[in-house]
């Protein structure tokens, strides 16, 4: 965007539509797709890490960029959005982080741009532009990660779809599966990417249970099919991907480690049991992949835990967190030590800690060694990638 552009524009106002985008990538030959979600957090990462070792098969080159994040962290001095260290960790894409990632919205972002909307715009646009060129140089293909909805990013004028066509993309949708709800978010969503002139080439649904797949891809796919958008596959809800480990959540409800943290902090959570009930009856959920929430004085719970931790052959418990800020008695805790039961301490009661554990949201983190092959596998036996590339 030229500066006698911006000067010539009334003070305080966004650049209108057609200024916008004068700036453009010099990159046009690299091919490339945008993949876009109809909501956060429904399995858009996901499908891009999968999609990506799945054009590693078709294509030698393969580059990444997530042009606006808002999930970062500091690496090497700079913001970095989490997606795209996570990306760039698994693949190791010959690719500086920063042009994988070149605009972090952090807390002030927004109030900022609303000060100075045109100062902000052309930075931006020039951020994104200079980023795509340096992610894509002697690249085969290029996938762009969007960050929301279609329309997340508005408020700067520079919506996922007004971001899609400044890059000169086609449009994968992935919304999460079901038949109503995910086709009226679809066509909402196509609205803004046909408002720019772009093509969505396929939608993705995800999470779908697996008794419903056959019915969500008959009933979904004909209701897609209304719309002009092909169904290009259907990802099957996976246990492994939404269940925390022990680490995360000790993050999530700021406890404090008492035992078997080395051992503890990569296992996985599959289930749930608050120890309310007394200590005979709660030896039944005592298996791998339980978590046990309960007071800290319970001391008959953790008893049964330890007895049941020298008996089992196979491991007899993933996890106990103590509630209420109550500690066992110093003998309890001995015995503890002997084992390699994991145990965190936490000040909120049993009810908060359970539900704050219900509510999380589940990331994969570049340490999810046990996601990451499910991850592949999932996209490359159930997703049309040779219509997306089809799409480039």
């Amino acid at each position: 965007m030229n500066k006698s552009t911006i000067q010539n524009q009334a003070p305080g106002k966004p650049a209108k539509e057609s200024d916008k985008l004068l700036k453009r990538p010099t990159n046009k030959e690299t091919k490339r797709i945008f993949v876009a979600a109809t909501r956060m957090n429904d399995g858009k990462t996901t499908t891009c890490l999968g999609l990506f070792a799945s054009l590693l098969t078709r294509f030698s080159r393969v580059g990444f960029i997530k042009p606006i994040g808002q999930r970062f962290l500091k690496v090497e001095g700079q913001d970095i959005d989490e997606d795209s260290f996570l990306l760039d960790s698994i693949y190791n894409v010959s690719t500086p982080i920063s042009a994988m990632s070149p605009i972090a919205i952090e807390g002030k972002f927004t109030r900022r741009y609303l000060d100075d909307p045109q100062k902000g715009l052309d930075n931006i646009v020039h951020g994104i532009c200079t980023a795509f060129d340096r992610a894509a140089w002697e690249k085969d293909c290029i996938l762009i990660e969007g960050t929301g909805h279609a329309g997340v990013g508005s408020v700067f004028d520079l919506s996922n779809a007004q971001v899609a066509k400044l890059l000169d993309a086609k449009v994968v949708i992935v919304a999460e599966g079901g038949i109503g709800r995910p086709i009226d978010e679809i066509a909402l969503n196509k609205a803004l990417f046909d408002k720019e002139g772009l093509e969505v080439v396929g939608a993705i649904l995800n999470k779908v249970e697996a008794g419903k797949v056959e019915v969500v891809r008959e009933y979904a796919g004909k209701g897609l099919e209304r719309l002009g958008i092909p169904l290009l596959g259907i990802l099957p809800n996976k246990k492994v991907l939404s269940s925390p480990n022990l680490s995360q959540i000790a993050k999530e409800i700021n406890g404090t480690w008492l035992n078997g943290q080395l051992h503890g902090m990569k296992q996985r959570i599959t289930r749930v049991v608050i120890g309310a009930m007394t200590a005979k009856h709660i030896i039944d959920y005592l298996s791998a992949g339980t978590l046990i929430i309960t007071p800290g004085d319970r001391e008959d719970i953790l008893l049964w835990a330890i007895a049941s931790s020298g008996l089992a052959r196979e491991k007899s418990i993933t996890g106990i967190i103590l509630t209420d800020d109550l500690r066992p008695h110093s003998k309890i805790l001995e015995m503890l030590s002997e084992t390699d039961i994991p145990v965190i301490t936490v000040e909120k009661d049993s009810y908060e800690v359970a539900s704050k554990i219900n509510q999380m949201t589940v990331k994969t983190e570049p340490q999810d060694l046990d996601k990451i092959p499910v991850i592949k596998e999932m996209i490359i036996n159930n997703v049309d990638v040779s219509k997306i590339i089809e799409g480039f």
